[in-house]
């Protein structure tokens, strides 16, 4: 169960990395303007917010990476993997309560963290 929880924390952790990558390192660029439905003037205005907010997730793919790579220090482990990706669970539903037509992206962004939490809750309970 915990390795499960491991695999899952590792893909939220690069979903989250590659979100990082759109908003803070290619957010006016057309194919990011897509992803996120902005025109070139909305991107051109909000590109200092999506900087910012794009460290938010590298912050947190990096929390939850830490979280999987002191594995073998579970209290710490543990304590980074519940941190990170409970932010990231949390992240998504704030997307969704601010605007019902992201809940996909919602759901993409937390469905792996939430797919790891419930493996560690698991893993802790056998």
């Amino acid at each position: 169960m915990r390795l499960v929880a491991l695999v899952f924390a590792v893909l939220a952790a690069l979903m989250h990395l590659y979100i990082f990558w759109m908003e803070s390192l290619r957010w006016e660029r057309p194919e990011t303007r897509k992803v996120f439905g902005t025109s070139p003037e909305q991107a051109a205005t909000t590109r200092r917010l999506a900087y910012n907010q794009g460290f938010y997730n590298l912050f947190l793919a990096l929390t939850a990476g830490a979280g999987v790579v002191l594995f073998w220090w579970p209290v710490v482990s543990n304590t980074l993997l519940i941190v990170g990706l409970g932010s990231m669970v949390l992240a998504a539903l704030v997307l969704i309560t601010n605007d019902r037509r992201m809940a996909r992206a919602a759901l993409v962004q937390g469905m792996f963290p939430a797919l790891a939490l419930a493996f560690l809750g698991a893993s802790a309970l056998s």
